[in-house]
């Protein structure tokens, strides 16, 4: 399995040469040359697999260049129920990712697939243990190190940092939106007291923060000389174990391949979604995919209109569901490749003129750069919108009717996917985070504190060390140099 460049001016790699790093050296993100197919023979043979096995089995796919044993071996490290011990109900315990049926309406069912048992209590954990895993494996290989540098609105800082934190030969440095997380997640971030753990509150929104990971990613000499790595979802392996859970999902909620499943996906930086996109190419017999966005629309936009319209930074609104107040998505250049047929010179061309004119328009027409919007339907792409006043009467709404507690995120989900709602399809969504970590809305809609789980109760109170910058990519890497130790 080899990978090449959305922009097609970058050598063709295996999947541990590109394990380590971002973007691509012409400055496009990783995929595979072709998406591996998957046999309705090997879907039956899954059905009754553990969360691990499963893992290997997909993971095996795309990392071929790492020896089977190996990769068994890294997946059962990963995937255990002492790691995901947050599942909320004692039948769901040793389960890594439970479905539950919230509601079933006129032969429409709509499920919630729990992915936030890990550490930090959302659904980035299920990638980032893994990378943490994989990352140390190949460095104790060639006795290497490597700095970690990403951004973060919310949950990639803590899910990396608690997988990262006491790896041997790994730093991380990790910027955030100064005062635009919850308090819960700024805790679980800035408590961290580990000395190869670096926090930098940036003053800015998370899309400055993503803009100057990008910048150093495209410094080679800088990227080189500090062994710079990324946990962001531009790294190809966060994202392919992300596409784990999809099977994992379908597989729960089928008994045959004949049927078909859709998801709903909280849509920010479009690295979750992407995920089910890859799995849809693989041959996973998914129907409709539905990013759900909050106020910050632009993904919603462009599956409306064919028009894709970054905002500036003081468009970008901060809101209840904070891990998605991006404008700039950046793993939506994967999808654009494979909707343009990867054509990597168009591809190249269309986001040079996102970083000039702030976007491209794929509607057709005059002044238009193209007309592929009428075949984004092809890949079962749909989209909706939430608003602060949806969330708080959907989280009351489900807490009334099924006596659950859903975060911010997890009800923009849910009151897209009701909007697309089908009988006999049933729709999946995708849970992003427990309600613990964004309690200020939950007492805002139910009038009580989110339950915690075990060891999370005072979080906020503990200790914080983090250093306050300006969005200033030469002052970043100043601080990464100093502190490298290279």
């Amino acid at each position: 399995m080899h990978y090449v460049s959305t922009r097609g001016h970058a050598a063709a790699q295996n999947f541990s040469e590109i394990l380590l790093g971002g973007l691509a050296p012409d400055g496009g993100l990783y995929l595979p040359a072709e998406y591996p197919q998957v046999t309705s023979a090997e879907l039956d043979q899954w059905r009754t697999l553990s969360y691990a096995d499963l893992a290997f089995e997909v993971l095996k796919k795309f990392a071929t260049d790492v020896p089977e044993a190996d990769l068994r071996e890294l997946a059962h490290k990963t995937y255990t129920a002492d790691v995901y011990r947050n599942a909320r109900t004692g039948e769901d315990a040793g389960q890594i990712t439970p479905l539950s049926v919230l509601e079933e309406k006129d032969g429409s069912k709509l499920l919630l697939q729990a992915l936030s048992n890990g550490p930090t209590l959302a659904f980035k954990d299920m990638a980032m243990q893994l990378l943490g895993n994989l990352f140390e494996y190949t460095l104790a290989k060639n006795d290497a190190k490597l700095n970690i540098f990403g951004a973060t609105s919310g949950d990639t800082g803590s899910a990396a940092e608690y997988a990262m934190r006491g790896k041997k030969g790994i730093r991380v440095f990790m910027l955030s939106p100064h005062k635009k997380m919850s308090a819960f997640q700024t805790a679980q971030m800035f408590s961290l007291q580990d000395p190869n753990i670096f926090n930098i509150a940036v003053e800015g929104v998370f899309d400055d923060c993503q803009d100057m990971v990008k910048a150093v990613s495209n410094d080679h000499a800088f990227k080189a000389s500090q062994k710079i790595g990324t946990v962001n979802s531009i790294n190809w392996a966060r994202v392919v174990a992300q596409v784990v859970y999809y099977f994992r999902g379908y597989l729960s909620a089928t008994t045959s391949n004949e049927q078909k499943v859709s998801f709903t996906v909280p849509s920010g930086n479009f690295g979750n979604i992407c995920a089910g996109h890859i799995a849809r190419m693989m041959g996973l017999p998914i129907d409709k995919l539905v990013a759900a966005t909050n106020e910050n629309d632009v993904l919603d936009e462009f599956f409306r209109t064919g028009i894709y319209r970054v905002r500036k930074s003081a468009e970008t609104y901060h809101t209840s569901s904070p891990s998605m107040d991006i404008s700039k998505a950046s793993n939506f250049e994967r999808f654009i490749h494979d909707l343009l047929d990867g054509d990597s010179e168009r591809v190249r061309a269309l986001f040079h003129k996102v970083e000039t004119a702030g976007g491209f328009n794929l509607a057709g027409g005059p002044g238009s750069d193209g007309d592929e919007f009428t075949k984004i339907a092809r890949f079962g792409f749909q989209s909706g919108k939430s608003t602060h006043q949806d969330r708080l009467a959907t989280i009351r709404d489900i807490q009334q009717r099924y006596n659950v507690t859903i975060d911010t995120h997890t009800a923009d989900g849910v009151k897209v996917a009701r909007e697309y709602m089908v009988p006999g399809v049933p729709m999946i969504v995708l849970e992003t985070a427990l309600p613990a970590k964004f309690n200020e809305t939950i007492r805002e809609a139910l009038g009580r504190d989110a339950q915690r789980p075990a060891g999370f109760e005072n979080i906020e109170a503990l200790p914080q060390r983090f250093e306050v910058m300006a969005a200033d990519v030469a002052q970043v890497k100043r601080f990464i140099a100093s502190h490298t130790g290279l």
